[in-house]
């Protein structure tokens, strides 16, 4: 099959509430503004650790980082009403980052989603004309470069879309200019597969080499800061990446019957088979989200193939977040929605929104807390509610920071 069955469940006949929606936000931030602790940040959840861990998280990705963007995020959207200002903690909050980096901060420190580069994203918004903070994100998005993982999460497509929302917040062409020399780097480095008869990149990432295809390590991430920055691409350039990323896409995907997924990897390692995932990071809903402002309706068969594939699997078990849950899934819908105009996607994407309200509410009961973490937990969803309620479709942290 190119889903399994195991890790959804059946979807809940919950009629759509906006009251109902907002409430379920208001109650997620002022779960997470009583929870907060100064030296603490938030507490880690089960499901965000394998070892029990204690220690509270620090990245943007799933940790404390996260949490202060999305409060700012709602509050500045006029979704909810956030008593806290988390501004202050930011300096202290890197300094324990770089502690869980490790060993690791030195090759790591200009990740999007890990690393450094956000921290500063959000000091630089507000203070932009700060020339010493400029100059380090500058620094950060150079060294990147070649980071080896060449991928959105830790590599230089990361910092490539950390460029684009530089530009698009201050429209100084040194960001650019780096958003140029990072997409001609990454156009240097595709490789090509003669069984796929595609070009794909290869990801040296956790002692492994990998040719992810997904929408966190993978091609169709790497195409989302290509995408939404196209207009600052030579014509020709741009229409170079266009018919690669339209080859690719079209290439590996996997059908069955009128369904379509696609697998994590393009390479299957020696000795493995292709394992078929549901969820953003890996499979259909990360393909539509990536690819939901394409410039082509070259694709537009199979997105909304892939729409009715993730619609009929139904939601995931794994909760209401973003990465690898029912909200993100859910977010597939808006995209759906925002291209085609078709309503259907608006009301899946909210009968998606409400059953997961009922797994947030039942995992809260469950553990006792609620998951702080932008992309693995609540606030996310909160984020994802939001959007519902306003039929748009802007992915936290891809499409907007």
């Amino acid at each position: 099959m190119i889903h399994d069955p195991s890790r959804h469940e059946p979807l809940q006949p919950l009629a759509w509430s906006e009251d109902r929606a907002r409430l379920a936000i208001g109650q997620i931030v002022a779960d997470a503004e009583e929870r907060f602790s100064p030296d603490r940040y938030w507490p880690p959840h089960l499901r965000d650790t394998e070892d029990n861990a204690v220690e509270p998280f620090t990245p943007l990705y799933f940790g404390a980082l996260g949490m202060i963007w999305a409060l700012r995020y709602l509050r500045d959207a006029g979704a909810a009403h956030v008593l806290g200002d988390y501004t202050p903690y930011l300096a202290h909050l890197q300094a324990a980052n770089r502690r869980w980096l490790g060993e690791e901060y030195g090759a790591s420190r200009g990740s999007y989603l890990m690393g450094d580069t956000p921290y500063l994203l959000m000091s630089h918004a507000a203070d932009p004309t700060n020339s010493q903070l400029c100059g380090e994100l500058e620094q950060l998005i150079a060294d990147n470069i070649d980071h080896p993982s060449r991928e959105l999460m830790w590599g230089s497509p990361g910092t490539m879309l950390a460029a684009l929302f530089l530009y698009e917040r201050t429209g100084e062409d040194r960001w650019a200019q780096h958003f140029r020399l990072t997409a001609r780097r990454l156009w240097s480095q595709l490789q090509w597969s003669e069984e796929f008869v595609c070009h794909y990149w290869t990801q040296d990432l956790y002692g492994k080499q990998s040719t992810y295809l997904d929408a966190v390590h993978g091609f169709v991430a790497t195409a989302v800061p290509l995408i939404r920055g196209r207009a600052l691409l030579a014509g020709a350039e741009w229409s170079a990446w266009l018919e690669r990323i339209v080859n690719t896409i079209s290439r590996t995907a996997t059908w069955q019957g009128t369904e379509v997924n696609w697998r994590p990897y393009l390479l299957v390692r020696e000795g493995e088979s292709p394992r078929f995932l549901m969820q953003f990071c890996h499979g259909a809903p990360g393909f539509v989200i990536c690819l939901g402002d394409l410039p082509t309706d070259a694709l537009d068969p199979l997105l909304i193939a892939a729409g009715e594939t993730i619609w009929s699997a139904g939601p995931l078990t794994k909760g209401s977040n973003l990465c690898h849950g029912t909200g993100g899934n859910g977010y597939a819908f808006l995209k759906l929605y925002q291209r085609t105009g078709d309503s259907k996607w608006l009301d899946r994407a909210r009968a998606f929104a409400m059953h997961g309200i009922a797994q947030t509410e039942a995992d809260l009961r469950q553990f006792g807390q609620g998951r702080y973490s932008l992309w693995t937990g609540d606030v996310g969803f909160a984020i994802y509610l939001w959007h519902c309620l306003q039929g748009t479709a802007a992915f936290p942290t891809l499409d907007v920071f």
